[in-house]
């Protein structure tokens, strides 16, 4: 077995034997602004609320809390992995509740979705619904 095969094949069971996060019952995640149908300029001031639980920053492992990702024209990622990094998967790693955000003219679903210290969903998975916004 080539050498890189096996480092996934470990890092892949490494990961999937994380444990998950628990999210209270009721907590909810939504988006402040801008509003579902909202017709925008970039850059796009995102504001993230959040109610049952709290916000800190990545890496700091305390109970009830994360912080946010925005998916950007995405579905969910797996919700047993920690959550991708990349301009479709935006982390707020700091515990941001907003951030100013470059988005390209046109149509965009923009959905949050809340990860733990080690950017995992919780269990159940903290997730808002989806917006449709326009760029102009």
């Amino acid at each position: 077995m080539r050498l890189a095969t096996l480092f996934l094949l470990v890092s892949t069971a490494a990961v999937a034997a994380l444990p998950r996060s628990t999210a209270p019952a009721g907590a909810h995640l939504y988006f402040i602004s801008p509003q579902d149908g909202a017709v925008v300029s970039s850059p796009v001031t995102v504001r993230f609320g959040l109610r049952g639980m709290g916000v800190a920053p990545a890496g700091v492992p305390l109970e009830h809390t994360g912080h946010h990702h925005l998916l950007v024209d995405v579905e969910p990622p797996s919700f047993d992995m920690p959550i991708p990094a990349d301009e479709r998967h935006i982390h707020f790693g700091r515990g941001q509740t907003e951030a100013a955000i470059e988005l390209a003219p046109g149509v965009h679903r923009l959905q949050l979705l809340l990860g733990d210290h080690l950017h995992i969903p919780h269990d159940p998975p903290v997730l808002s619904e989806t917006i449709t916004i326009t760029v102009k």
